[in-house]
């Protein structure tokens, strides 16, 4: 049985999302505040976390920073904010998808099989893939570059994966989309452009002449394996 942590300070919500995800099979683990979601999910065993932005005490943005410094968990927000600029805020510091105030029940227990559906996607995979200086181990969920480990975001982590498994395969921004993030709305091409520009940032000696991630103007981002000279 997986274990949900679910965190929100209006006990109404609590009490309606635990009954749809116990219904769905899911053990339950609730908090109203930041600090106590902090602490379940340093001493707890959770498989998915469902993160309400406005909190009492600490921010949900800033519990999702916390908790992405030591675990890679599935995060699912609940937002009122539904500019386009926050979403891509919520994805970039750590969320695997988000919900906008109100949202149905049954819509919250779909996201969350799917964020976790993502998740065992990579994880049950048990390889090691090397390009150069680069490794990605898909046991480990880790990426290293000249053997010293990369601070990356699960997001980072599987586009990287993704574009890595296939190289030399151009993808558009669509496709990645909806692979890396499993989302089908209009305007999230500009959140892989982010991602891109963090990764290279990360993983090219040059991010202006990139030799892992290349972009194929007017179609999309390729993954080259550098050539040994």
């Amino acid at each position: 049985m997986s274990t949900i942590l679910l965190v929100d300070d209006e006990t109404q919500i609590l009490e309606i999302l635990t009954s749809y995800l116990q219904k769905d099979g899911y053990h339950v683990l609730t908090a109203m505040t930041g600090e106590t979601a902090i602490q379940i999910a340093d001493s707890a065993a959770v498989d998915c976390i469902i993160l309400d932005l406005m909190l009492p005490d600490v921010s949900g943005e800033e519990v999702c920073r916390r908790i992405r410094k030591h675990s890679r968990v599935p995060i699912l927000m609940l937002t009122a904010k539904s500019q386009e600029a926050d979403r891509i805020h919520g994805l970039e510091i750590g969320a695997d998808d988000y919900l906008i105030k109100p949202f149905s029940p049954r819509e919250l227990v779909a996201r969350v099989r799917a964020v976790m559906r993502r998740a065992g996607d990579y994880s049950a995979l048990s390889d090691e893939f090397a390009a150069g200086q680069l490794i990605i181990s898909i046991r480990d969920k880790t990426i290293r570059k000249n053997n010293i480990a990369l601070d990356v975001t699960p997001n980072e982590y599987r586009l990287l994966t993704t574009l890595a498994r296939h190289p030399g395969r151009t993808w558009s921004r669509d496709e990645l989309v909806r692979e890396v993030l499993g989302y089908d709305f209009e305007g999230y091409d500009r959140t892989i452009d982010t991602h891109v520009k963090n990764l290279r940032q990360k993983i090219e000696d040059d991010p202006k002449q990139p030799v892992y991630i290349k972009t194929i103007y007017g179609l999309g981002y390729r993954f080259d394996v550098p050539v040994k000279k």
